[in-house]
């Protein structure tokens, strides 16, 4: 079921879920604050409870409300918000365990999607929102992609297609250097710049688990062997997808050429739901640079390759 802005705010004040879109992946929220309706996130997603949520804010000035913000935190949201940055601070007593995971600490971001701040502003909620899938599914990026793994469970407030696609960078924020805790398209580079200070690696509690994974194989090649390798495995007798260069193999399916990492980003999780789509055993996707968010589009295809 679709609904408007204003009857999607009406149900989140009701305690209910709605899905609805951000710049990055459609999330699936929730009254941040209210541990009913946060357990219930949980259970729809099959997500393991160890695996904390992210808690979208209209504005900086929000944040307060969930967490403790440092002067990291707010130089970071100053630059980056609305955006596809996420940080991590220590959590305020009112955010209930089960959205942080258990932790002490609480992740928080400022959407940039209009559809995504008018229902923030309507509801006048934080919304916990992981993403609008099946947990272990590739991430969706279209209302479809949320009604192909949800069905009828939860409403949908539609805003098209994400223009990112891939999800926020995540970092953590507490200290006087950021912490990257998972990449996504605001790089490693501009983050130092911009805190005056290197940033140092770390690793999200929820990189534990199995993501962004279709029903079929994923088969990473290297830049410009796309091609060769997606033959090999039709020789083997395999069905196949490739997402490459634009002269496919005999016997291959062809779903797309990308321009360069932002591209294949922006595109990657609806791409491998295509492949599921198309039937194939596999789909190969040829390798990008890993600078900027090149690093975070090998980090979710690896991710999404790991032997089942």
């Amino acid at each position: 079921m679709d609904l408007d802005v204003d009857a999607a705010a009406g149900v989140l004040r009701a305690g209910g879920l709605v899905a609805f879109p951000t710049e990055t992946v459609y999330g699936l929220g929730a009254h941040a604050l209210d541990e009913r309706a946060v357990r219930r996130v949980f259970e729809v997603k099959g997500r393991p409870a160890d695996n904390p949520l992210i808690v979208h804010v209209a504005s900086l000035d929000e944040v307060d409300r969930v967490a403790v913000p440092t002067p990291l935190a707010r130089r970071l949201g100053g630059r980056y918000w609305p955006g596809p940055l996420t940080v991590v601070l220590d959590a305020r007593v009112v955010v209930p365990a089960v959205t942080r995971g258990g932790l002490g600490t609480v992740a928080v971001r400022v959407p940039a999607h209009p559809l995504a701040l008018e229902l923030l502003r309507r509801s006048g909620l934080p919304l916990a929102a992981p993403s609008a899938n099946r947990s272990g599914r590739p991430s969706p990026t279209t209302a479809a992609h949320v009604r192909a793994d949800l069905g009828d469970t939860v409403p949908v407030l539609d805003g098209g297609p994400c223009t990112v696609g891939l999800e926020s960078t995540v970092v953590d924020a507490r200290g006087e250097v950021p912490v990257v805790l998972r990449q996504g398209s605001v790089g490693a580079e501009e983050l130092g710049a911009v805190a005056g200070a290197g940033p140092q690696l770390g690793a999200s509690p929820g990189t534990r688990h199995r993501h962004y994974a279709p029903r079929c194989e994923v088969v990473v090649a290297d830049p410009r062997e796309g091609a060769a390798t997606a033959a090999a495995l039709v020789a083997q007798g395999r069905r196949v997808a490739l997402v490459g260069p634009p002269e496919a193999p005999h016997g291959v399916e062809h779903l797309a050429s990308v321009d360069g990492a932002e591209d294949l980003g922006r595109r990657l999780y609806a791409l491998l739901r295509e492949a599921e789509d198309v039937g194939v055993d596999a789909v190969v996707v040829e390798a990008v640079p890993e600078d900027g968010v090149g690093r975070a589009v090998m980090d979710r295809l690896r991710r999404a390759a790991e032997p089942r």
